[in-house]
């Protein structure tokens, strides 16, 4: 079936100008040491005590099989100076550290304020929370100290053709990651960093996020009723798609780029189309996931009998996105993506959208290629990609002692 030919751009226009995000989270928490272990679920309550493990050469929530719930926060550091910046590195280090063991709560001390908003009641389960720390291009300016050290392609997100970017949803010094398996958990992770934190950051922007339930199976589904996230690195193919490589500084090495996009979906004027269109604009089935070529959502789409789109349409998102060539094959990411539920817009329409997020040894080659290719693709007349930005996300830390960006800190101090 032919796309329709019609023009929705002015439709569309009006809607990307309303379009809102959530609003800034403060407040806090304190915690004491306890490890937690095991697998097993509090049925009455849902959290699990289920550990995702903090320490290893990478950080955890990149490989890391996702939650179902997240909170991706951006923040800005207060003042200049190295020190300010080891401060929170340290800090936010140590509360990941402790809440993504689970355990009880620190005994407040009279007269002070409590250890522990107390959102998940006096001991809290470790819910497999994962914490992510990644730093923006504005971290390596002079406030720092740290040009010298700039990761080699780490620079502001720039805006494509389809985006309407709005300034206040954008980049950021920080970017935490938040995910567990219960939303209060991720709530609760975040105000115990920025109280934890207070006088070192403030916030810039923030999105929840959820993963649906794969209906009927296999992966989730986002707004448009479309599985997302499909195609991913193999494990084996990490060191070469995802985590950085010898070109990069040595503080780095472990290291990964990190994109975020706060995209609205504008579901309305989508649920107006035929499924046939809907599967025409993707590629695939609607039900299956499967390419039009035929098969699952796990069956490789078939261009090669198909150069002028009479089965996928040559501009369908799947076949731009990944054309399945020698020469597109670095160009895979690792995604990570959340849908997003902020309620109504000020034109009355649902504000529902993606939080998109994708992990890769190098953003240019990588997601920049891929979505200068996706412009003007029929699927921008029904998204609009408003906020997020690029990030550094941290090699991990591998010793109790040691503290997220700690080699960073190392490499500006001995210049």
């Amino acid at each position: 079936m032919a796309h329709a030919k019609y023009s929705r751009r002015t439709f569309l226009g009006a809607l990307a100008a309303t379009a809102t995000a959530a609003a800034s989270v403060k407040g806090a928490a304190g915690r004491t040491t306890a490890i937690a272990t095991g697998t097993a679920t509090d049925a009455a309550a849902g959290s699990s005590t289920s550990v995702a493990p903090f320490e290893g050469e990478h950080q955890q929530g990149i490989v890391t099989p996702p939650q179902k719930h997240s909170v991706h926060c951006a923040l800005d550091l207060q003042g200049a100076g190295i020190d300010q910046l080891e401060k929170f590195l340290r800090a936010v280090t140590d509360r990941a550290r402790l809440l993504c063991a689970g355990g009880p709560t620190a005994v407040d001390g009279i007269a002070f304020p409590a250890n522990d908003s107390g959102e998940l009641g006096p001991e809290p389960s470790a819910d497999n929370l994962s914490i992510t720390v990644a730093l923006g291009a504005s971290v390596f300016d002079h406030r720092f100290g740290l040009a010298a050290a700039k990761p080699a392609r780490l620079h502001a997100m720039e805006p494509f053709a389809d985006d309407s970017l709005e300034p206040e949803q954008c980049h950021g010094d920080v970017l935490l990651q938040i995910c567990a398996d219960q939303r209060d958990t991720t709530l609760h992770a975040l105000r115990d960093i920025l109280r934890n934190s207070r006088g070192l950051v403030s916030v810039r922007w923030r999105q929840s996020g959820y993963q649906n339930d794969p209906r009927p199976s296999g992966t989730q589904r986002n707004h448009l009723g479309f599985k997302d996230g499909i195609v991913n690195p193999a494990d084996s193919d990490y060191d070469g798609l995802v985590w950085v490589g010898d070109d990069e500084p040595d503080w780095a090495r472990g290291g990964s780029y990190m994109v975020v996009r706060l995209i609205s979906m504008f579901t309305e004027f989508w649920d107006r189309i035929s499924v046939a269109e809907q599967e025409q604009i993707f590629g695939r089935d609607r039900a299956t996931g499967g390419p039009l070529s035929g098969g699952d959502e796990s069956t490789a789409p078939d261009y090669s009998d198909d150069a002028s789109g009479d089965v996928i349409p040559t501009d369908a998102h799947i076949r731009l996105a990944n054309p399945r060539t020698d020469e597109t094959a670095d160009q895979l990411m690792l995604r990570r993506a959340y849908n997003y539920d902020n309620g109504v817009r000020a034109n009355g329409t649902l504000d529902l959208g993606l939080v998109f997020v994708c992990f890769q040894q190098d953003v240019e080659r990588q997601f920049i290629t891929v979505q200068k290719r996706l412009e003007g693709e029929p699927l921008a007349d029904y998204i609009r990609p408003y906020g997020g930005g690029y990030f550094f996300a941290l090699p991990g830390v591998t010793s109790p002692d040691e503290y997220l960006g700690q080699d960073l800190i190392g490499a500006s101090t001995a210049s």
